[in-house]
């Protein structure tokens, strides 16, 4: 069921909660293999939610997902974030906008988080998981565990990978490392449970550590699954990457999984940057798959 920016998977609320909306990428910009032809087998359902033809532009949304289940709160992936400084990502420097406005209008106080998982640990996913208080960056969510892979926390940490260009690390030290020294983090080796209907699974490839969420109630499913999609165009064609997938190879092979997952078990699928709907499920067409919106 779905109304609103909200629907069911069985007995369990999912919310958007959006940061961020709008035309960003130009396709050639975005893609590894973008190939023009694709807009005339492809143009007529990606106009105008998932593409602007008057700019050339992709529509990307940077958005969390909000699950409500009978005994937890779950934010997944915390966006941007407000007063980051960003300047080698113009689109998310210094934002100033209303995300918990957004999460309180959806019936949600920051203290009522229970975890705040992060499928990963790039600019746009971690955001919020901070916020500045008296100058101090200390954690969004005081009362919320934050769960990360401990093989993402090992890659981005600057102590560890001192090679790793300034705004990563930037990234890590405003966003990731006041909520360790909260001790909120929550560290999981790629497969971990929350409960016995929150499962991790890593589809690294994107990022080396990368995991998804599957919620399961009852006989449905949802899939929480990061940047291993971003846009529905991969769907059919999932051996294109993005230009921001770190190992393109394995990006496929967690791509491919994700896809055949949601297939066979007619799996929800709740991407992180998808234009409206936001959402979707996976059908088989044969050898390829087709998105149903």
């Amino acid at each position: 069921m779905h109304t609103g920016t909200t629907w069911k998977i069985g007995q369990v609320t999912v919310t958007r909660i959006e940061e961020l909306l709008g035309p960003s990428f130009r396709p050639e910009d975005l893609f590894d293999f973008w190939d023009p032809a694709v807009l005339e087998e492809h143009g007529h359902w990606m106009a105008p939610d998932f593409y602007q033809p008057s700019t050339n532009q992709i529509i990307m949304s940077v958005h969390s997902w909000l699950i409500r289940t009978p005994h937890h709160i779950i934010l997944v992936d915390t966006c941007c974030g407000n007063q980051k400084h960003r300047p080698e990502s113009p689109h998310f420097h210094q934002l100033n906008e209303p995300y918990l406005h957004r999460l309180r209008s959806a019936g949600v106080e920051p203290e009522d988080v229970d975890y705040v998982l992060c499928t990963h640990l790039h600019v746009d996913h971690v955001g919020w998981n901070t916020r500045l208080v008296d100058g101090r960056w200390v954690p969004t969510f005081p009362n919320a565990k934050y769960v990360f892979s401990r093989e993402e926390l090992n890659f981005w940490d600057p102590s560890k990978n001192p090679h790793l260009p300034e705004e990563p690390g930037d990234v890590f030290t405003d966003s990731v490392l006041p909520v360790i020294a909260a001790n909120q983090a929550h560290v999981v080796s790629m497969t971990d449970q929350l409960s016995d209907t929150l499962l991790i699974e890593p589809t690294p490839g994107h990022s080396p550590g990368h995991i998804m969420l599957r919620l399961i109630s009852g006989r449905d499913e949802g899939v929480f699954i990061g940047d291993v999609l971003h846009h529905p165009i991969q769907i059919y064609q999932p051996e294109w990457n993005s230009r921001f997938c770190m190992d393109p190879g394995q990006a496929i092979a967690s791509r491919k999984y994700v896809l055949s997952h949601c297939t066979e078990r007619n799996a929800q699928v709740f991407p992180a940057h998808f234009g409206a709907p936001h959402t979707g499920r996976i059908r088989s067409n044969g050898k390829s798959f087709l998105f149903d919106y």
